[in-house]
């Protein structure tokens, strides 16, 4: 299963990305050096979205799309 995601920064900003393994790639924004270098400075995060998909092309698409959303538009989508 692949992920698309949002997490909430420290700091209240969004952040969208995607995943194979939701669990580990929090851990990775949260501890690792792994973690998107625009996370890094805003710990912690918290997982606040996210949608299950079988390929890593729908959820890479899926990413795209929610980036391309106002802020607005993304905290409508957090509600649904």
């Amino acid at each position: 299963m692949n992920y698309t995601y949002i997490v909430q920064c420290a700091d209240g900003t969004l952040y969208t990305g995607w995943t194979n393994c939701l669990q580990k790639r929090l851990k990775a924004h949260n501890e690792g050096k792994a973690g998107a270098k625009y996370t890094r400075s805003k710990r912690p995060v918290k997982l606040v979205y996210y949608e299950g998909f079988e390929t890593k092309e729908e959820a890479m698409r899926r990413e795209y799309a929610i980036k391309q959303l106002t802020r607005k538009q993304k905290l409508n989508l957090m509600e649904f």
